[in-house]
């Protein structure tokens, strides 16, 4: 039996320790917080909880084989809801699309809010994105790349991923099989999730539009907080140690350079391997110093950041809100030039309201709401000043919910910016890390191990595949094949 220790109890490293518990390993999971979930923790203040991480489940199959390496099952620990709607979207103009559950309550809803000849266009869409995740998921996604040619090794998927326009840009793809532009909007601004604009994004991004918008968004019982508890709850009930308050300072390396263990707590681990979860240049700036980063690190480009107002009000949404609803500002083209180009507030900005208490009523008190807003805002490489803008935007987000029929009676808040993602370890104060251009995808993107440390190996949204709860769902068990990998070398 080898031992291999985690450094994070986020969604990653838990994902990874679930594969390493299942190929036998000893794994200690040394996290700094005192709870699981990394990102995915949670905020309390009077009498309400928050989540502090993403809102947005999908894909719940990848968190179903996490328990499974396990020998466990996922509805034994953690109960998932499709919530229908999936989003609540609400135009500028005063009209509302809904993304339903069910395709053809979809085909319905776009009949009676959009017109015919457009419901009729969804089920090509849907068709055109499914085509698209068949072929990048096994073949780009879950995989582990050494060289970019590794790209040449599935030639049959590429020419499929050409054939069905993946290298076509991603707005224009959208816009061709949809007249209205309100559609073109609710089908691509899953972009922003990459770190780009629709009109400049590859339409392989397509992909996270399946995954929410016709796969599904799911809700955990009790709040996204719920997941990462009960891995770690199952992962200790298989055998792993999971250390909470116990931050890693230092990767330990023997005497042939290879790694040794941690130093975590000041208390040496010794170790066969490492997967390291911290973000990326984070980990190369605190845990090795000594190293010059990967070149795509040197001279990355960042996602956009993001405000979020964490608030705890008296009152209850009024009928017909969703657990998630996204306002489309007026400006389209011009509010992503002014986010991504000019690195400026959007003028005219979309955002994002979550009302988990509608689903968990436990996360507040009783007659009381929680709620998650969200404006994207540019990364630190930006002009805002946010000793100066916190207090401007906080107000601005309070008269939205008034003028929106949110309930604002606020008893407790939390404003995150992006000085305090940057005060958690975030490079550029970006939960979104490194943008998914084509240049820092698959096999360009920052790598998952690291050939000057042997048996040093990463895992979460900066390296593959990139961002997102599924994306770092997979990032875990990537790592953990690299060090199924490696083990299996040096035995």
């Amino acid at each position: 039996m080898s031992r291999v220790v985690v450094v994070g109890a986020g969604l990653a490293g838990l994902a990874a320790a679930a594969q390493l518990v299942g190929d036998g390993h000893q794994v200690i999971i040394a996290e700094r917080a005192d709870e699981p979930g990394g990102r995915s923790g949670t905020l309390t203040a009077s009498g309400f909880t928050f989540d502090a991480g993403p809102t947005v489940f999908t894909m719940p199959h990848l968190l179903e084989r996490a328990f499974a390496r396990l020998g466990q099952r996922m509805d034994d620990h953690v109960r998932l809801t499709r919530l229908d709607p999936a989003y609540r979207a609400q135009y500028a103009d005063g009209s509302q699309i809904l993304v339903r559950a069910d395709r053809n309550d979809q085909l319905a809803e776009l009949r009676r809010s959009v017109s015919d000849r457009d419901a009729e266009a969804f089920a090509g869409f849907a068709d055109w994105v499914e085509r698209l995740y068949d072929v990048e998921m096994p073949n780009f996604i879950e995989r582990n790349f050494d060289s970019v040619l590794d790209l040449v090794n599935r030639p049959i998927a590429a020419a499929k991923l050409v054939a069905l326009g993946g290298f076509g840009r991603l707005g224009r793809a959208v816009g061709r099989r949809f007249s209205d532009e309100r559609l073109r909007r609710l089908f691509s601004f899953q972009a922003m999730y990459a770190g780009l604009a629709p009109s400049d994004a590859l339409a392989i991004y397509a992909v996270i539009t399946y995954m929410d918008s016709i796969a599904g968004v799911y809700f955990p019982e009790g709040g996204m907080h719920a997941v990462p508890r009960a891995l770690a709850g199952a992962l200790t009930g298989a055998g792993a140690e999971l250390r909470y308050s116990c931050a890693v300072t230092e990767i330990l390396r023997d005497g042939r350079g290879r790694v040794a263990g941690v130093r975590a707590g000041g208390e040496l681990i010794a170790a066969d391997a490492v997967v390291v979860t911290t973000d990326l240049p984070t980990a190369y700036a605190e845990l090795l110093p000594e190293l010059t980063p990967p070149a795509v690190l040197r001279r990355a480009r960042y996602s956009p950041s993001a405000v979020v107002w964490h608030v705890g009000v008296r009152g209850l949404p009024k009928p017909g809100l969703a657990h998630h609803n996204i306002h489309f500002g007026a400006a389209w083209d011009e509010s992503f030039a002014q986010l991504i180009d000019s690195q400026q507030l959007m003028a005219d900005p979309s955002r994002l309201v979550t009302i988990p208490s509608l689903d968990a009523p436990s996360m507040a008190p009783d007659g009381h709401s929680v709620l998650y807003v969200l404006e994207p805002v540019p990364h630190l490489g930006g002009r805002v000043n946010w000793s100066r803008e916190r207090g401007p935007i906080r107000d601005r987000l309070h008269t939205f919910l008034a003028d929106n029929g949110y309930p604002d009676d606020i008893v407790t808040e939390r404003l995150v910016t992006p000085d305090d993602w940057k005060a958690q370890g975030l490079a550029m104060g970006t939960p979104f890390s490194l943008a998914h251009t084509f240049f820092q995808t698959g096999p360009f993107r920052p790598a998952n191990r690291e050939p000057r440390v042997p048996g040093l190996f990463f895992a979460g949204s900066g390296t593959t595949p990139g961002v997102g709860v599924p994306m770092v769902l997979i990032s875990g068990e990537l790592a953990a094949g690299r060090v199924r990998d490696y083990l299996g070398a040096v035995r």
